[in-house]
């Protein structure tokens, strides 16, 4: 592979610092389109490089979605793994430059999993989903100030806001799912999710979203991806706890909630908690053990391209 280039990219708000080797002194782009043109002209050709950037809050978004269709093979890595990579390697500072060289040498060493080329606009379902995310959040903060405000004109004032952000998730919710209904392919995988008992549209929706590769990975990748794989922490005749590390939190918080109501409507998800709350786990790995088990069903649902059946009786 003398001839395959490992590029990393580091992502901020309004820069992308690129390095087209471990060697290789960085360069700086905007982050912004025309930034982007400006990177994709300085790239190898596409399948000759593997270009890795960590997740930085959505930032990286557009870069993502321009590589991915000019053809370039793409990783997404964890921060916190290419952190820990840097500090074996004796790399104890951090610049953006710097960074952007540790994670080529990362994408080189550590060969990550490359991204998928989303079926539809990716980059717009997902700031559709955010921004329906971040007003629940809003309107949560505004009913919790209802509850505790006194005030008449306090309280009609948080009314009238709770009134506008209904009105404005609604339109969203009505906007992701015209959005998902033009693409017969999400459409498709979405009429293969919701036939799950527990998994709503909304739901749904926001998997195609945040986690794409739901339906292409095997059953531990898709945990991992997702930060539910329970991880070992034994060294000699220490037995210590599993616990969780990484992954996306965003679709832990729509998986939380959906397995919230799968133990209750879902038959499968019904049994498996009540079989784990009478060996006596405790709620909070109880609902974590749910979540996970409900992701692996609907991974393998879309990996099978099968709806849901209920089980044998």
């Amino acid at each position: 592979m003398d001839d395959f280039t490992f590029v990393g990219i580091d992502v901020s708000k309004t820069t992308l610092d690129v390095a087209l080797s471990a060697e290789a002194k960085p360069f700086v782009v905007a982050n912004d389109r025309q930034g982007v043109q400006n990177l994709l002209a300085k790239l190898p050709a596409p399948g000759t490089c593997l270009v890795t950037l960590e997740g930085s809050g959505g930032y990286e978004r557009l870069v993502i979605a321009e590589l991915l269709d000019h053809g370039h093979r793409v990783a997404m890595v964890n921060p916190r793994q290419v952190r820990d990579f840097a500090k074996a390697l004796g790399i104890l500072a951090k610049t953006d430059p710097l960074d952007a060289r540790v994670l080529a040498k990362f994408g080189e060493v550590a060969a990550p999993r490359c991204l998928e080329k989303p079926a539809g606009p990716q980059a717009e379902l997902q700031q559709l989903v955010d921004r329906r995310r971040q007003l629940i959040d809003l309107r949560t903060a505004e009913t919790n100030r209802l509850h505790q405000a006194t005030s008449k004109v306090t309280r009609r004032s948080i009314q009238a806001v709770l009134k506008t952000l209904d009105k404005q998730i609604l339109a969203l919710e009505t906007g992701i799912a015209a959005l998902v209904d033009k693409h017969e392919d999400w459409k498709h995988k979405t009429e293969i999710l919701t036939s799950v008992p527990g998994v709503g549209d909304v739901t749904a929706m926001s998997l195609l979203a945040d986690l794409p590769e739901l339906g292409q990975l095997n059953r531990q990748q898709i945990a991992a991806l997702a930060g539910l794989a329970p991880f070992n922490h034994d060294s000699g005749q220490l037995r210590g706890q599993r616990c969780i590390w990484g992954g996306r939190a965003s679709v832990r918080t729509t998986l939380y909630m959906a397995a919230l109501t799968a133990i209750r409507c879902n038959p499968t998800l019904k049994t498996f908690a009540e079989r784990l709350r009478n060996s006596g786990k405790e709620f909070k790995k109880l609902i974590t053990a749910c979540m996970r088990k409900l992701l692996v069903i609907l991974n393998t649902l879309l990996k099978n391209n099968t709806p849901w059946t209920a089980p044998n009786a």
